[in-house]
């Protein structure tokens, strides 16, 4: 729906990884482990075996074979078939292989393209809470960009607030990140300026003079914006000309004595005075409205 089509949707049970550790001796250093093994991705082979001799203080044989299971690849039910043979028999990873095998399947079955789904054994999900299937979404466009959608689901979470027994799935989405790939996949239409006027804070023993000033716009239903440090006018005036403010309220030390502001019209460069006072706004909202309309 917002025009990225090419996505993948890669699926993990977190009880397959679990058996392993438990058939390794491992069942203690869990967490350590698969924060090792969720970086394999970015990092490589050798370095997240290493990590995980150092981090978790596993044997180069214990790393193996967990990079073994990571690193099982081919087709979704060829995977499938491969996994009781390298986690052991363990009952807690047949358990996971079953549940991974219906969720695939059901997906299928529901009507997921087969294109969008993918088993992939080495997702860890570095957090210790995950429980069951676990699942990240990546764009086929910007793979480097990172997973844009992921989760999992957990059983025991609900426990840390309640005694009731409340499994769930949680999934969160990479809103940054997906801006991100839009703009840079040349997706994202131009937008208007949401307010109107720029209200530059160069002054800075009047900062709540400004404020009060957008605080009245505001209420007579005039978009503003107040910079948020005193800075020098002409950065904040670049700033305002790259944002496509439409006017600029410009008042320092000089103005605020005379009881005037200056309305700057920033595509035209044209300025004029008004009369301004936090007692007498009437003549200042009349000027934004002429210059905006």
């Amino acid at each position: 729906a917002i025009g990225i089509d090419a996505f993948t949707i890669s699926i993990n049970n977190r009880a397959i990884l679990t058996g392993l550790l438990e058939s390794l001796g491992l069942a203690d250093k869990t967490t350590p482990v698969l924060r090792s093994l969720d970086k394999l991705g970015k990092i490589g082979r050798e370095r997240t075996a290493n990590e995980m001799v150092e981090s978790a203080g596993v044997t180069a044989e214990q790393s193996d074979a967990v990079l073994r299971l990571a690193e099982c690849d081919g087709d979704a039910e060829s995977i499938l078939a491969s996994l009781p043979e390298i986690t052991g028999g363990n009952e807690t990873a047949a358990a996971g292989i079953e549940r991974l095998t219906q969720i695939y399947r059901g997906a299928l079955a529901s009507g997921v393209s087969p294109e969008r789904l993918k088993i992939d054994v080495s997702i860890a999900r570095g957090l210790d809470y995950y429980t069951g299937v676990i699942f990240e979404t990546t764009l086929d466009e910007l793979p480097g960009i990172g997973s844009v959608c992921s989760g999992g689901r957990y059983d025991n979470l609900a426990g840390l607030y309640t005694k009731q027994h409340l499994p769930g799935i949680g999934a969160s989405l990479g809103l940054d990140r997906l801006l991100a790939a839009l703009e840079s996949l040349g997706r994202l239409s131009g937008v208007s300026k949401p307010c109107a006027v720029f209200v530059p804070f160069f002054d800075k023993g009047h900062r709540d003079d400004y404020l009060k000033l957008a605080s009245q716009l505001r209420d007579a239903g005039i978009g503003t914006e107040v910079y948020p440090e005193p800075k020098k006018l002409g950065q904040q005036l670049k700033y305002a000309d790259a944002q496509g403010f439409a006017v600029a309220i410009i008042a320092g030390g000089n103005e605020w004595e005379a009881g005037t502001v200056q309305v700057k019209t920033l595509a035209t460069k044209e300025s004029q005075d008004v009369a301004y006072s936090h007692d007498s706004p009437q003549a200042l909202i009349e000027a934004i409205r002429a210059a905006t309309s």
